[in-house]
């Protein structure tokens, strides 16, 4: 079996906690200068994946910005942008979503043996529907993902998915931005959610950088081994 990709979280939150704010209104966190960074981890990465709540909510198109980064994907024979990766449910997708788009991005949809009917009635051939079993597990999905040839792989949320990859002990890197505002509501999806976590009072991960990017921190922490300490510099591989 191949082993699994080297798993980055991404993860932009405000000074109490929360990826967005209780509303359906998205809540920008980071700054232009941070952007681009993160168009340069994706860059790098073979994969994104997100959560189904993350495609219903924020609608993201999660492709490189940059042409100069897709160029140099290209010249190396990649697709301009890393496949796109999602795990549902109950295979509520819309496939008119940003994600979905004929943008030359691959997309993977994992979800349980009973709804990969419903999934692939609904996506047809927006995507390529995986039965990861029941109940899905991540391990599965990196798993198949490494065995699909994804070497190095970007997770951009949400909340759910952040807590099931972390508790699994599945993530290599977190790369946290911590925004100078306060959400203040209980409503809002927070970082994690509850759960038994590798990393505590008596286990304390490492950090690796501390980085002021204008008006928000980025926070990067080693969690495993395979912690990559050149990684992807901060403006891509590509420079």
């Amino acid at each position: 079996m191949a082993d699994r990709p080297y798993t980055l979280l991404s993860c932009g939150m405000s000074l109490d906690g929360y990826l967005g704010s209780g509303t359906t209104t998205r809540l920008v966190l980071s700054n232009e200068a941070d952007f681009d960074r993160v168009d340069g981890e994706r860059a790098a990465s073979d994969a994104i994946l997100v959560g189904a709540g993350t495609i219903r909510k924020d609608n993201p198109r999660l492709l490189v910005r940059s042409a100069d980064r897709r160029a140099a994907r290209v010249a190396k024979g990649l697709a301009p942008s890393p496949t796109k990766v999602t795990v549902t449910r109950r295979a509520e997708l819309d496939r008119e979503a940003s994600f979905f788009a004929a943008d030359g991005a691959d997309k993977i949809v994992y979800c349980p043996s009973d709804a990969v009917s419903t999934a692939r009635g609904r996506l047809g051939s927006a995507a390529a529907v995986v039965d990861a079993g029941r109940p899905v597990t991540m391990s599965r999905v990196c798993d198949d993902l490494g065995e699909r040839g994804v070497r190095r792989l970007m997770v951009e949320g949400g909340g759910t998915l952040h807590t099931q990859l972390l508790t699994a002990g599945l993530a290599d890197e977190l790369q946290l931005v911590v925004a100078p505002f306060f959400v203040g509501d209980s409503s809002a999806c927070r970082f994690v959610g509850d759960g038994r976590f590798p990393w505590n009072a008596d286990r304390r991960a490492t950090l690796a950088e501390v980085r002021q990017i204008g008006d928000v921190v980025l926070l990067r922490y080693a969690l495993s081994p395979r912690f990559d300490a050149d990684g992807a510099p901060v403006g891509g591989r590509d420079g």
